[in-house]
């Protein structure tokens, strides 16, 4: 006999909390420490992109369609996609194609240079006589970078972050169907093959509530910066 919508979605007498919990630590884990790779990797290559991009220089216009095609390229594969590509490298690097950790390498591969656009629109952003005045004032390059670049364009990088992060939580469910854990494991595992589609329900609110706390730290934080 066919369950109801109400035994179907809403019998919580198989949830089981540790595994939830445990599942969820593992979502955080994944997403955090690629989030921290994805930042100074695509601050990098945004950097690269932003100068090549503005020079007149014939090798920098070489420099940056080869920097411009390899971001394209590897933003440009599904992440399913590229997680299985890059088992033997993972394997190679982390020891293991399963567990959290071996995600990680996948998730910033695909991630930073999503973000790496987002710098350079950002950086493109940034008031040019802001940037002729600190040139003129004798500013190194550094200079420019740490005290004009990256604080004039500081509340759309955090937009940003907050952007590639929210989408390396939909990366990191992806990544739990073939082995990296996390609560698209557990949605996947014991909610698809087990045929519970309330385990389902609550691995998918569990990752909507990271999704919103996300997105309302990076709006408050672009608020707190955000001088104009």
């Amino acid at each position: 006999m066919d369950k109801s919508f109400k035994e179907t979605y809403f019998d919580f007498s198989s949830i089981k909390s540790d595994i939830f919990v445990k599942a969820t630590k593992e979502t955080l884990y994944m997403t955090l420490w690629a989030t921290f790779f994805v930042i100074i990797i695509g601050l990098i290559i945004g950097l690269m992109l932003y100068y090549f991009g503005k020079s007149n220089k014939p090798v920098f216009k070489v420099l940056y369609g080869i920097v411009s095609v390899i971001s394209n390229t590897f933003r440009s594969i599904p992440f399913i996609i590229l997680i299985i590509l890059l088992f033997p490298i993972t394997k190679a690097i982390i020891g293991t194609m399963l567990g959290a950790t071996a995600a990680i390498p996948a998730l910033v591969i695909s991630a930073a240079p999503f973000y790496a656009r987002l710098v350079e629109i950002a950086f493109r952003e940034v008031d040019h006589g802001v940037l002729e005045a600190s040139e003129a004032m004798g500013a190194t390059q550094t200079q420019i970078i740490f005290k004009v670049l990256i604080p004039e364009s500081l509340p759309a990088l955090i937009s940003g972050v907050t952007v590639t992060t929210i989408t390396m939580i939909g990366f990191t469910a992806m990544a739990g169907v073939i082995g990296a854990g996390g609560l698209g494991a557990v949605a996947y595992q014991a909610g698809f093959l087990g045929n519970n589609y309330t385990v389902i329900m609550v691995a998918t609110i569990l990752l909507l509530i990271i999704v919103f706390i996300v997105q309302w730290l990076g709006d408050l934080l672009v608020k707190v910066t955000d001088k104009r």
